[in-house]
């Protein structure tokens, strides 16, 4: 008797939201699911489908699949959803509160307890293991528990991972709209990103709110202080300047609390208020003599207890005891990068305002430098196996004799994986970028033939990536056209190390490697070579290691080649296609409801609004490569960030400060507008006969725009890193978060783009 299962009508089945939402997580575990049994069979990665080999192209990640495989995978999920409800049973999205002022009532489920737990330990965890917890996280079960998000963002916030905590902060603020410390720390974290505005924002709905405590009063009256450091106008620096010292003042006389004490005391001093600030500064230092008292008897972190003594003598002029408060605060806390980088700021603004030695602040509040590291110039990616541990030594000992914190590399380079093991061997955060997905990078390297070989680099890379801070892929592909993808990561990788250095106001040092080729002319290691990418205005002196006592030369070693010196005219031909490929900055913006546009209006929009566009497209300088509108859209490329930057940003104020009414249009009407930086390649377009840009970053550029807000200008990483490194002024990039693009294009880090002073004409 052969049993036929009975047929289930799902045609009639209505998804609802949280169905839809479900699908894709299913799709995702379900994928990773299958290739954890095929690993387990000893599957492996392979560009073609071979069962004898047990090899198969579907063994990377659900993000590294393509679109089609995505999709195949999604429509396996949807149906099995939807037949479930075929059956008569119901997908319900699990129960959580709405919102909540406080640490929720409910204990979090074990697995999410544990963390906590952990966390809650004292002392400070390792970077490494808080990026293993957050990797390993289950949203869905850390969803039960606001403190969770609280605990481990702030924990990397005291380590200076400003970026990382905002992306908890964000994460956690889904299930906990309103719950009060995660929004505080969320506006913290932006505030020490340099993303003044938008903190100051958040910060005043909360005063608003109320009710008023400590903490969001003295975090408005710390956003007001940084704006007014960043405004150019002398009444604007001043109103600002009052703002802060209100707010604080309110906030110390609220609670008595020594930390907004000491920053009433530093603003008052600041504003002219002399006698105000040395009572204030006497009040704070009585304050925290008795709290350093109540841990020497109980224990815990004396850091900013020890460093608040420090600013209140230097507020009172007393430069010894700042020294020696300083130097206590510094011993108990050698890793916490955001304290010290916060400690830091405060010091020079009382020291430049005191005429006081700017030497001070390095002497005795001491920061780990940024290390870019530029490896060796070599045909082969890796070193003989009988050097690597002892360069990793060697590497490991300069490092702590610089003082480095954070490293910086481009895998492959030669003598990478020993830089990363030393940097992690050293406590400090190990960041890699590399050109393109590293399956990608295997398959150029070893022919796309596979076999042991490629398998053993793969999984040595695999085992230090897991490792490190973070990994950026500057592409997704590799382009091959004159090195332009190598080139690409090597600007990237600058410039992501320039942010970082800026962000923890410190040194950047280039590391470079010598060996017997090059020992002979150490000046092709100086940053002007590979230390320094290309387009880097770069001041810094590369620090050398003369391997000549270690490694063999290799028979396939290279010269150090200087990489073009201008990111706008690496042009890259390829005689095989006839194509160029070079780097270039890339815009993109969308009229905001032009959609809504009634027929009569359309004419108007064409006449004025892009009337004026065009205009300012027409006498802005240098003039853009390429220029096209489709309806609403505008696609621009440009030679360079600052010319892509500068033009975004006189776009977005002259479409702001229009009243569109004027001529019958909507008051709201506006732009979109997006910027990317990357390598593209250059042709004739067979249709239109004129020049065209064409490539992945283009595609990328594209999916940004829809996600940005209207009236502003949001950068990618790439496009800010680039910036960083080719040292672009007039304008900043502040750090928004990990946005997902449009069309499900993957998720990247996002960054706001706003004027500097001084930045107009």
């Amino acid at each position: 008797m052969t049993y036929k299962p009975r047929p289930i009508d799902t045609s009639r089945v209505t998804l609802s939201e949280d169905v839809l939402e479900l699908t894709e997580l299913l799709a995702k575990n379900t994928h990773e699911i299958w290739a954890r049994q095929r690993l387990s069979e000893r599957w492996r990665y392979g560009a073609q489908r071979d069962d004898e080999r047990r090899e198969h192209p579907g063994l990377v990640s659900y993000e590294e699949l393509s679109e089609v495989e995505k999709q195949y995978d999604r429509n396996t999920a949807l149906e099995t959803l939807k037949t479930i409800i075929s059956l008569g049973y119901r997908i319900e999205p699990p129960a959580r509160p709405a919102h909540t002022d406080a640490a929720p009532d409910a204990a979090p489920a074990g697995e999410t307890q544990a963390v906590l737990d952990t966390l809650k330990q004292p002392g400070a965890l390792a970077l490494g293991a808080l990026l293993a917890i957050w990797q390993a996280r289950d949203p869905s079960r850390w969803a039960q528990s606001a403190e969770v998000y609280q605990r481990l963002g702030s924990r990397l916030m005291k380590l200076g991972e400003m970026l990382l905590a905002y992306d908890v902060f964000s994460e956690g603020l889904k299930p906990w709209p309103g719950d009060l410390r995660l929004r505080q720390l969320q506006a913290h974290a932006l505030t020490r990103l340099g993303a003044t505005a938008r903190a100051n924002a958040l910060l005043r709905a909360l005063y608003d709110e109320g009710p008023r405590d400590e903490e969001t009063v003295g975090m408005l009256a710390r956003t007001h202080k940084d704006l007014w450091q960043q405004a150019a106008d002398p009444a604007e620096r001043e109103r600002q300047l009052q703002l802060s010292y209100k707010f604080y003042e309110e906030a110390y006389r609220l609670s008595g609390g020594y930390w907004t004490g000491i920053n009433a005391a530093t603003v008052a001093l600041l504003s002219g208020r002399r006698d105000d600030a040395h009572a204030l500064a006497a009040e704070v230092r009585e304050l925290c003599l008795a709290e350093l008292r109540r841990t020497e008897e109980t224990g815990g972190d004396r850091y900013w207890t020890l460093a608040t003594l420090g600013e209140a003598a230097l507020v009172s002029e007393d430069w010894p005891e700042a020294a020696r408060r300083y130097d206590e605060a510094v011993t108990d806390a050698p890793r916490q990068l955001g304290e010290l980088t916060s400690t830091r700021r405060n010091a020079r603004l009382i020291i430049e305002y005191l005429g006081g030695d700017p030497a001070f602040v390095e002497r005795h509040l001491p920061v780990p430098k940024v290390v870019v590291f530029a490896g060796r110039d070599a045909c082969d990616w890796q070193a003989p196996p009988e050097t690597e541990a002892a360069v990793r030594q060697v590497i490991f000992e300069r490092l702590n004799e610089i003082g480095a914190g954070v490293g910086y590399t481009v895998v492959p380079t030669p003598y990478d994986a020993a830089f990363l093991e030393a940097m992690l061997e050293a406590g400090g955060e190990a960041h890699a970028v590399l050109p393109c997905q590293l399956s990608e990078l295997l398959k150029a390297e070893h022919g796309g033939g596979g076999g042991d070989s490629q398998a053993g680099a793969s999984a040595r890379y695999e085992s230090i990536l897991g490792r490190v801070t973070s990994v950026v892929a500057a592409s997704e592909q590799n382009m091959t056209v004159g090195g332009m993808s190598g080139e690409y990561s090597r600007l990237l990788l600058h410039g992501l190390a320039l942010i970082r250095a800026k962000q923890l106001d410190t040194e950047l040092v280039p590391l470079a490697l010598l060996d017997n080729y090059a020992a002979t002319n150490a000046a092709e290691a100086q940053p002007a070579s590979s230390a320094s990418p290309a387009g880097a205005a770069t001041d810094e002196r590369a620090e050398l290691i003369d391997l000549s006592g270690l490694a063999r030369p290799q028979a396939n070693a290279a010269s150090t080649r200087t990489p073009d010196a201008s990111f706008a005219h690496g042009v890259r031909p390829d005689a095989a296609t006839g194509f160029n490929a070079r780097m270039v900055a890339l815009l993109f913006a969308d009229a905001v409801n032009f959609s809504k546009l009634t027929e009569t209006q359309i004419p108007i929009f064409v006449r004025d609004f892009l009337g004026a566009v065009g205009s300012l497209v027409s006498r802005f300088q240098p003039a853009p490569l390429l220029r096209n509108t489709w309806g609403d859209g505008l696609y621009l490329v440009f030679e360079d960030v600052q010319a892509a930057g500068r033009f975004a940003l006189d776009l977005s104020d002259l479409l702001n400060a229009t009243d569109w009414t004027r001529s019958g249009l909507p008051a709201d009407l506006n732009l979109r507008i997006a910027l990317h930086a990357g390598p593209v390649y250059a042709c004739t377009d067979p249709v239109t006969q004129g020049l065209n840009f064409i490539g992945t970053h283009v595609s990328r550029a594209a999916r940004l725009e829809p996600i940005t807000p209207p009236g502003q200008v949001y950068a990618s990483q790439a496009f800010a890193a680039l910036a960083a490194a080719g040292r672009a002024h007039g304008f900043t990039c502040d750090y928004v978060g990990q946005t997902p693009l449009a069309k499900k294009y993957g998720t990247f880090p996002t960054y706001h783009m706003r004027r500097t002073q001084n930045s107009h004409g």
